[in-house]
C-alpha cells in the first residue's frame, strides 16, 4: 500500500516518489514487490492502477522492482470487520464490466485480484480472472465451505493475509480462519508476520498446520512502514503508531495496515516456528 512516506493510492503519486519508495525499499532488503491498489470508485481505481503503470514505464528502477499490480477490492465483503479499512460505501459484488476496466487500466501489470467468493456470482469473475491467468485470491471476506470449493474450482488458489480482514470475534469453531487452514492443501495462505495482526503463537499453529511450503509472508505495509512511531495521514484516515510500530486507526478499533518491514517480518518467524 505504500512505503517511507509514499502511499501508492495517492492521486498524486509522483516518479520521484515512487523512486524513493522503490530505494528505501531496497535499501532495506527488498527485490521485488507488488503496489496494492485498494477499494474506491472504480474510476478511481482505475486512475491509480494507470498512474502505477506510467511510472513503471517512465523510471527504471520502478520498473525493476514492481513485478506487478494486486487489486484488493472493491469486490470485498462490506460487514463490519470483514471490510477492515476499506472504504465500505465503495464496496461491491464482483461483476465482469468493473473487473474488465481496472485489468484495463492496469495494462497488463495485475498479479493478483483479492475478493470476496460470496460475492461472486457463480463465480464469473474469479473463472474470467482464472483464463487470463492472474491470480485469485479471496480475503476480506466470509465465504462458506460450499463457497470456497465452488471458488477453488473456479480458479481460487490463494488467501489474502488469513487471520486479518475478520471481526475480532469469531464463532470459535466454524469461522473463516478454520475454513481456510481445512482447505490448505489448495492454497496459498498469506500472513502479516508483525505479531500484532497475527500473535506469533497463533502464526506459529497456522504455519504449522498449513505447512510452511505453501505459506507467503506479506508485509501488509502502508505509507508510514520504515518512518517509525508517530501519527500519519493515511488517505482520509488518521493513523496513530506506537513504539511496537503497530498502526491503529485514530479509535484503536482496527489496525491500519502494518509499518514493519519485509526483514524484520522474515526475521520474525523464529518467534513463530
Amino acid at each position: 500500500n505504500g512505503y517511507a512516506g509514499v502511499d501508492f493510492n495517492s492521486d498524486n503519486l509522483t516518479v520521484e516518489a515512487m523512486r524513493t519508495a522503490c530505494e528505501r525499499m531496497r535499501a532495506d532488503g527488498v527485490a521485488g514487490f507488488l503496489p496494492t491498489v485498494i477499494t474506491d470508485e472504480i474510476d478511481t481505481m482505475s486512475a491509480r492502477l494507470a498512474r502505477l503503470v506510467e511510472i513503471c514505464r517512465s523510471d527504471s528502477l520502478t520498473r525493476e522492482m514492481v513485478w506487478g499490480l494486486h487489486i484488493e477490492g472493491p469486490f470485498i465483503s462490506a460487514e463490519p470487520g470483514y471490510v477492515g479499512a476499506h472504504p465500505a460505501s465503495a464496496v461491491r459484488p464482483a461483476n465482469k464490466p468493473d473487473m474488465a476496466s481496472l485489468l484495463e487500466a492496469a495494462d497488463g501489470l495485475t498479479r493478483i485480484v483479492t475478493l470476496a467468493p460470496e460475492h461472486d456470482d457463480e463465480m464469473c469473475v474469479t473463472r474470467y480472472l482464472a483464463d487470463q491467468g492472474i491470480v485469485i485470491a479471496a480475503g476480506h471476506c466470509d465465504p462458506s465451505m460450499d463457497q470456497l470449493r465452488a471458488a477453488i474450482d473456479a480458479g481460487l488458489s490463494m488467501f489474502t493475509h488469513l487471520g486479518n480482514g475478520c471481526p475480532a470475534q469469531l464463532h470459535r469453531h466454524d469461522n473463516i480462519v478454520q475454513r481456510v487452514l481445512s482447505l490448505h492443501e489448495h492454497l496459498w495462505i498469506s500472513f502479516i508476520a508483525d505479531g500484532a495482526h497475527v500473535p506469533f503463537p497463533a502464526l506459529g499453529n497456522y504455519l504449522r498446520t498449513a505447512g510452511v511450503e505453501r505459506c507467503v509472508i506479506v508485509t501488509d505495509a502502508i505509507s508510514a512502514a520504515g518512518l517509525g512511531p508517530g501519527r500519519y495521514t493515511l488517505g482520509q484516515q488518521t493513523v496513530e503508531i506506537g513504539d511496537d510500530l503497530v498502526p491503529w486507526s485514530s479509535d484503536r478499533s482496527h489496525f491500519v495496515g502494518s509499518a514493519t518491514t519485509m526483514p524484520s517480518m522474515a526475521d520474525n518467524l523464529r518467534y513463530a516456528l
